[in-house]
C-alpha cells in the first residue's frame, strides 16, 4: 500500500498544476480535461506494452476487457474492477465501486462537479491501454454517488 499513495499524490499534483494555470471558464475546463485524458493516453499505452510483454494474443475484445478489469486496473489501482457488464454490442461498463483517486473527496453532492476532472486521467489510462492492444475506443466515467464510478467504453468499428 506505500506505493499507493505516491500516485495518488502525483496524480493530485498533475490536476493542481493544469487547474492553476487555467481560467475558470468552460472552455478552458475541456481543454484542461482533454489534456488531462491525453496524459493518461501516453501513460496507458506505455503500461500496458509492460504488462502484456508475456502474454498470449487475445481472442475477441471480450477477453481484453477482462484483461483490462483484472490484470492492468490491478496494476494501477491495486484492486479488480467490481463489476464488468456488456451489451455485446462494443459497449462495455466498467464499475469501481471505491475508485481510490476519488477517496480524498468527500462524498457530498457538492463535490460530484469536481469528480471529472479526477476521472480524465483514468479514461485516457483505459483508451489507451486500449489503442495499445489494437481496440479503438472511447472511454467515458460517470459519478452518481461517491467515491463509486463508472466507465463506459464504446468500442468503434474500423
Amino acid at each position: 500500500m506505500a506505493d499507493e499513495a505516491p500516485f495518488q499524490f502525483l496524480h493530485n499534483e498533475v490536476i493542481q498544476y493544469i487547474y492553476k494555470s487555467a481560467d475558470s471558464g468552460e472552455t478552458e475546463n475541456g481543454r484542461n480535461i482533454s489534456r488531462l485524458e491525453n496524459m493518461g493516453f501516453r501513460v496507458g499505452q506505455g503500461l500496458i506494452e509492460r504488462l502484456t510483454k508475456d502474454t498470449a494474443r487475445f481472442k475477441d475484445e471480450l477477453d481484453v476487457m477482462k484483461f483490462i478489469c483484472k490484470d492492468f486496473w490491478t496494476c494501477v489501482f491495486k484492486k479488480q474492477i467490481d463489476n464488468l457488464r456488456t451489451n455485446h454490442q462494443g459497449i462495455y461498463v466498467l464499475q469501481d465501486n471505491k475508485f481510490r483517486l476519488l477517496g480524498q473527496l468527500s462524498a457530498g453532492k457538492q463535490y460530484l462537479e469536481q469528480a471529472p476532472k479526477y476521472l480524465a486521467f483514468t479514461c485516457g489510462l483505459v483508451r489507451g491501454a486500449l489503442s495499445n492492444l489494437g481496440v479503438k475506443s472511447i472511454v467515458t466515467a460517470e459519478v452518481s454517488i461517491m467515491p463509486a464510478c463508472k466507465f463506459q467504453v464504446m468500442i468503434q468499428k474500423t
